[in-house]
């Protein structure tokens, strides 16, 4: 995560509305720190996420890929990576 923070702050600070119903940070600072609290992943492809997912017990096998990117707690990057925050 640490190599992406940037580029992951700037997605959350711009998207987090989808996941909260108010801002919880107000610039790239504050959504930096409050990726890194909530130890906020990052992967390199869809199919990462899928198997981290999995591998933490949720069920997402009747999910599609757009499905899957749809979640609020999945963020896409510009790169075509991912984020995920566990809210």
């Amino acid at each position: 995560m640490e190599k992406h923070i940037d580029e992951c702050a700037k997605v959350f600070l711009r998207d987090q509305r989808k996941l909260f119903d108010e801002p919880v940070a107000e610039n790239i600072d504050e959504a930096k720190e409050f990726l890194e609290d909530c130890f906020a992943q990052y992967f390199d492809s869809l199919g990462e996420l899928k198997s981290f997912l999995e591998e933490e017990g949720l069920d997402i096998s009747e999910l599609s890929d757009d499905e899957l990117e749809e979640q609020l707690e999945v963020f896409k990057l510009d790169n075509g990576g991912y984020f995920f925050v566990e809210a």
